[in-house]
Parts: C-alpha cells; sequence; structure tokens
C-alpha cells in the first residue's frame, strides 16, 4: 500500500504539506487554515482503514483531502467508496482539486453538509475518521457508535493536543462499554475506538 502509492498522489500530498506548514508559519486566519493531519497519522488511518470490516467507510472534516487520501490508499481494492463531509466552501474547493489532480475522484464522495445530517441514515459503518470542530465530537461520536458493525473503528483525532476541550468526550469514549478504546500517542493524538466482534 505505501511502496506503490501513484506519483500524482504523492505530488498533491507534498503540494498539501508544503500548504499546510505556510499556514501555520504565517498565522493564516484559524478557519482558513487547512490544520491537516501529519503524514505518520496518515499512514496510521491507512492502516486502521484496510485493517476495517465490511461496511460504510466515513470521514468528518474534509478539509483539503488530505487525509482522505490516505483512507483511500486502503480502498483500493475494495468496491467501497469513502463517504467525506465538509461545510466550509473554500475547504471543498481545495478538496476537489485535490481528489481530481491524485485521480482518486471514483473512491471518494465529497458531501458538501453538516455530516450530523446525514449520520442517522448510515446503518453499517465500518470506518470513520472525525477531525472537525471539536464541539461536534460528542454528537458525532453518539451517532457513530450504535453503527458501528463488529470490528467496526472509530479514530478522533487532537485529543492530545486539545485535549483541554475534549477531555471530557475521550473520558467518555474510554469508558464506554460498547467499544474497546485508547488514546494513541501519534501525530496530535488519536482516540482509537474499536466495537468488539461480540456485544460485551
Amino acid at each position: 500500500m505505501f511502496h506503490n502509492i501513484p506519483k500524482p498522489m504523492l505530488d498533491r500530498m507534498a503540494h498539501l504539506e508544503e500548504m499546510d506548514l505556510r499556514d501555520r508559519q504565517d498565522g493564516t486566519p484559524r478557519l482558513e487554515r487547512l490544520r491537516q493531519i501529519p503524514p505518520e497519522t496518515g499512514r496510521f488511518l491507512a492502516l486502521m482503514a484496510a485493517s476495517s470490516p465490511i461496511g460504510a467507510f466515513l470521514e468528518i472534516g474534509t478539509s483539503a483531502g488530505y487525509s482522505a487520501l490516505w483512507i483511500s490508499l486502503a480502498l483500493q481494492e475494495r468496491s467501497t467508496k469513502l463517504h467525506t463531509f465538509e461545510v466550509l466552501s473554500a475547504k471543498i474547493e481545495l478538496a476537489r482539486e485535490t481528489f481530481r489532480l491524485a485521480g482518486v475522484e471514483n473512491k471518494i464522495k465529497l458531501i458538501e453538509d453538516d455530516a450530523c445530517t446525514h449520520l442517522p441514515k448510515y446503518k453499517n459503518i465500518a470506518f470513520c475518521f472525525l477531525d472537525a470542530e471539536k464541539e461536534v465530537y460528542g454528537d458525532c461520536y453518539d451517532l457513530i457508535i450504535p453503527k458501528l458493525v463488529p470490528s467496526g473503528i472509530l479514530l478522533a483525532d487532537n485529543v492530545i493536543n486539545h485535549a483541554d476541550k475534549l477531555e471530557p468526550f475521550t473520558n467518555h469514549a474510554l469508558e464506554d462499554q460498547r467499544v474497546d478504546a485508547l488514546v494513541i500517542p501519534i501525530g496530535k493524538g488519536i482516540l482509537l475506538c474499536r466495537k468488539p466482534s461480540k456485544e460485551l
């Protein structure tokens, strides 16, 4: 998976990494910043997605499409598409460009709307990456966890670097008997939740 990433995808990844670094260095206003994951988190996402069972693959918070590219690597040998949600028009345009230039438009469906209005219609979620405004984490979690298939995975970003805001959310997940959960110190901190193959 990591040894045969197509050059157009590698080129777009590198371009977005440069944009993200520039955003952080020049003080770009918060809403306009990409605020994307680092490459090591991307690799982790791809491995987790590749290890996920059959079902729906979701991403909440597309930004410019960088994390979706990593997740799409795990879907190259599946008929499944990644459904990714974004509400900011500037980022939607960047993401569309990303998917076109990287050649993954057939593996990713970009939905221009609030994910919470769509999550109730998904019945069998195999994988979800949550990387949106921190205020929606709890609502998204409550909508996703009941829909996870056995062995399904939910990953939530920023639980270490935004621990002040996300501590109640993280503690709730760690104490939730419906899932096995762990905070992984990779990138900005990933909360990994996995639904057991048999109900607890």
